[in-house]
C-alpha cells in the first residue's frame, strides 16, 4: 500500500487521477474507487464489526429487516444482496462500507462536516481489478462470464447465494466491490457501490495495507480542506447534488452558510 500526503490541490487531482490512462481504450478510463473521510484517524471497519458490536447478530439483523421492510422498495428484490444493499443504504450495520466511483464525491465525504475542518482527511484509493485478482475461482468466473470487473446482485448470487456460502468459497481474506441497484436518486447521483468482505469480523484496512499495488491512501491536511471544500462547492458537488430533495438542500445551506472555524 502507497501512503502519501498531498500538499496542493494541482497534487491532489494528479493523485487521484494517476494511473487512469487505459492504453487498450485508449481513454481514460480508471479502475480505482474511493472513499473519503473527514479524519485520518478513521478506520475502514464498518458499522457491524466497529468494536465488534454486531458480528454475531448480521443474520437476525438482516433477517428482521427483510421481515419489516416488505412492501417498502419500489422495485422487487430478488438477490440476498440486493437486500443487503437496501439495508445499508438505510442505516443498518451491515458488513458493507460505502465508495463512489467518482474521486469529487470522495472528496465531498471528506470535507462535508465543517466539525473536523481542522483535522487531517484521507482518501483511500482501491484498483478492484488489483484487489480481483485475489478472489475465489468461482467469483472470477462470474465476472468472466458477464465481462465485468464489479458484480452486481444478480452476478453475486449466481456465485453465493447468501452471506455464508460468500464466506465458505475460501478461507483467505478477500474484497470484492458490488454496483446495487439504484434504489434512488442518491445512489446514482453519488456514483455509489459497496465493498464486501467474506466474513462480518474482517476489517478493510487491515487486508488493503498488505497489498502490494493497487492502493494508494492519500492523506489531506486540515490547511488544504478549505480550498477543496470552496472548489468543490463550485464544481457543484454538493449535498444539494448528492442527497435530493430538501434534506440535501438543507444539509447544503447549513455548512455552505455556517462560518469558518478560527
Amino acid at each position: 500500500m502507497q501512503e502519501h500526503r498531498v500538499t496542493t490541490w494541482l497534487e491532489l487531482q494528479d493523485s487521484l487521477f494517476a494511473d487512469s490512462w487505459n492504453e487498450t481504450l485508449g481513454r481514460h478510463r480508471s479502475n480505482f474507487v474511493f472513499r473519503g473521510m473527514p479524519h485520518v484517524e478513521h478506520d475502514l471497519s464498518t458499522a457491524l464489526n466497529r468494536q465488534g458490536m454486531f458480528v454475531r447478530q448480521e443474520r437476525d439483523l438482516l433477517r428482521a429487516f427483510r421481515k419489516y421492510a416488505r412492501g417498502t422498495p419500489r422495485e422487487p428484490l430478488d438477490s440476498v444482496w440486493d437486500w443487503l444493499a437496501l439495508a445499508q443504504h438505510h442505516g443498518l450495520p451491515t458488513r458493507m462500507l460505502d465508495w463512489t466511483f467518482s474521486p469529487n464525491v470522495a472528496l465531498h465525504f471528506l470535507t462535508e462536516d465543517s466539525e473536523l475542518a481542522c483535522a487531517d482527511g484521507v482518501v483511500w484509493c482501491v484498483d478492484y481489478r488489483e484487489t480481483n485478482r485475489l478472489l475465489p475461482r468461482a467469483l472470477k468466473a462470474q465476472l468472466r462470464k458477464e465481462g465485468a470487473d464489479v458484480f452486481t446482485g444478480d452476478m453475486l448470487a449466481a456465485a453465493a447465494g447468501s452471506m455464508a456460502d460468500l464466506d465458505r468459497l475460501t478461507r483467505d481474506p478477500f474484497v470484492l466491490f458490488f454496483e446495487p441497484p439504484s434504489l434512488d436518486a442518491r445512489i446514482v447521483n453519488q456514483f455509489a457501490l459497496f465493498s464486501v468482505m467474506n466474513g462480518p469480523d474482517l476489517r478493510l484496512d487491515t487486508f488493503l495495507e498488505k497489498q502490494k499495488r493497487g492502493v494508494r491512501k492519500l492523506i489531506i491536511p486540515a490547511a488544504l480542506k478549505w480550498e477543496v471544500r470552496d472548489k468543490l462547492d463550485q464544481a457543484n458537488v454538493t449535498e444539494r447534488v448528492l442527497f435530493p430533495g430538501l434534506d440535501g438542500l438543507s444539509r447544503w445551506l447549513r455548512r455552505y452558510y455556517s462560518p469558518r472555524p478560527r
